[in-house]
């Protein structure tokens, strides 16, 4: 047996740490499951499979604002690297992809849109794969308490913020539903928490579900953004295509 970045540093003739940062970011698996510990024990013969990262694409661009369609496994920072003179106006998780905006730092614009954040004035849904059956919809507005270390992590709290997320069941198959999620609060990992306080945590999701799951990635997509007359759509992955 030997630790997974070992094997994986041979397989691509790269270096240990190199091989250690691929598997952090998610993008290593093995009989389509994901490595999360790059000192995971394995076979010394075993092959893995790396996910490729895809580049972003603009879905519109104008003085104000660009929107972007983020893949899986880029950091939102990234993207401030990627886009120069541009700054993120909100994030989402690695994993998560979708819509996500750019404004021009402390523009005119960038005001209005952070005041229409703070008033819940911005429209926000996704598609998400859980687990579990969901037969109708639902409102959660349990509160949300933030705890910033190494990393982020939240969870329901009597004194956290207040946070509302609406759920519409979609499709169904093999104990899983495919839902639309409407959110105009955007507490850290909202969605996440949410479901997985009603037992229905997002397939994929390593830090609030199934620490074992078999998918490759958080099956969490923006689909669309609503903001001051603007309206952008990014088309879900087909990895969430259930019927």
């Amino acid at each position: 047996m030997e630790k997974a970045y070992k094997i994986l540093s041979k397989q691509e003739k790269i270096s240990n740490k190199s091989a250690k940062a691929l598997i952090d970011r998610g993008l290593v698996s093995h009989n389509n499951q994901k490595i999360s510990l790059a000192r995971s024990l394995f076979k010394e013969d075993t092959i893995f499979h790396i996910t490729t990262i895809q580049k972003p694409k603009i879905i519109f661009k104008d003085e104000n604002i660009l929107a972007l369609d983020k893949p899986p496994f880029i950091e939102s920072y990234e993207l401030v690297g990627m886009f120069p003179g541009w700054s993120l106006l909100h994030r989402l998780d690695k994993e998560t992809s979708g819509v996500i905006l750019l404004i021009k730092e402390n523009s005119a614009f960038h005001i209005q849109a952070k005041l229409a954040f703070k008033n819940m004035e911005v429209l926000k849904i996704y598609i998400a794969l859980v687990e579990g059956i969901i037969s109708e919809d639902l409102e959660i507005d349990k509160p949300i308490m933030t705890f910033k270390g190494s990393f982020a992590r939240s969870k329901i709290s009597p004194n956290g913020a207040f946070a509302k997320t609406s759920l519409k069941p979609l499709s169904i198959i093999d104990k899983k539903t495919l839902i639309e999620v409407c959110i105009k609060t955007g507490r850290t990992h909202q969605i996440r928490v949410h479901l997985k306080s009603i037992s229905h945590p997002i397939v994929g999701d390593t830090l609030y579900g199934n620490a074992q799951s078999s998918s490759k990635r958080l099956m969490l997509h923006a689909h669309k953004i609503s903001l001051l007359g603007y309206e952008f759509a990014s088309e879900v992955p087909s990895g969430f295509d259930i019927s």
